[in-house]
């Protein structure tokens, strides 16, 4: 019996290894490298494109994470079914899926709301982390290094746009705490809340940085050609998109009755605390 962590290597996979190997359960690390080497796991190779595979890794697990890496859309669709049908088909003790901020509304639909519904239809044990956006998003090179060189901080947000913000630590607390907490089932929202502006963002970084920081809005599209060389064109496109579906809303703070706060005990990092335990 173990723990199946998909991305196990990367940004959203990798504290959620950590966070098991800390309290001595067993871990097998999901990637599509073989010669991949994870602190504390064994390592499995396996293709989100098969459900056979899915199927193989999943059976007998005491717990499963999921996430859908950033490709296009076309393709995190193919993932999501493929997901879905290895569950049906495994039987894992207990799955827990980061939407990594995506839709779970089937009205709205997309890959994640396809795999959440997939779970909730499957009779396994399951749980949901929905966050809204992620602090380590302020790490790309069109923002760090503009804080660096310039003290501002651009973000395609409005200034005054309230966000429930956390990192993939905060992800990694909750699938641990979910993996233990069969009772807790459904949509389990982690963020900050009250959500903060992007000016609440800035003092924080000038508070720990000691320098004069300053909000920059900037358009989806900006932030699509800044990122596309990191992500690929379609995906940055696809995230654009997002953006600029974004601009249409009035916040993106999550509610306090759904939230890790109420259902699991646990209050997300501040952007301080996030600042001070990635070293920055």
């Amino acid at each position: 019996m173990t723990y199946m962590i998909h991305g196990a290597s990367g940004a959203q996979g990798a504290p959620v290894v950590a966070a098991l190997v800390a309290t001595r359960k067993p871990v097998t690390a999901l990637t599509r490298n073989p010669d991949t080497v994870v602190d504390g796991a064994r390592v499995v190779a396996v293709d989100y494109s098969s459900a056979e595979e899915l199927t193989e890794a999943y059976r007998g697990a005491d717990g499963v994470f999921v996430h859908l890496p950033v490709v296009s859309e076309e393709r995190r669709l193919a993932y999501a079914r493929n997901v879905a049908t290895a569950v049906n088909a495994a039987r894992p003790a207990r799955v827990v899926f980061s939407t990594s901020g995506a839709p779970t509304d089937p009205a709205i639909g997309g890959a994640a709301a396809l795999l959440a519904d997939g779970l909730a239809g499957s009779g396994v044990s399951y749980a949901v982390i929905a966050p809204t956006l992620y602090l380590e998003n302020l790490l790309m090179p069109y923002v760090s290094d503009a804080i660096r060189e310039r003290g501002a901080l651009p973000y395609p947000i409005r200034g005054d746009f309230p966000v429930s913000w956390s990192s993939h630590l905060d992800i990694a607390d909750a699938a641990l705490a979910l993996f233990d907490r069969h009772d807790v089932t459904g949509v389990i929202s982690v963020g900050q809340y009250p959500a903060i502006t992007g000016a609440d963002l800035a003092k924080a970084f000038s508070t720990h940085l000691r320098m004069r920081v300053v909000f920059e809005p900037i358009t989806p599209e900006q932030m699509r050609a800044s990122v596309a060389p990191v992500i690929g064109e379609g995906p940055a496109a696809d995230v654009a998109g997002l953006y600029q579906a974004m601009s249409t809303l009035p916040d993106r703070s999550i509610t306090p009755e759904d939230s890790a706060q109420k259902l699991l005990g646990i209050a997300p990092r501040t952007t301080g605390q996030w600042l001070t335990d990635i070293g920055m």
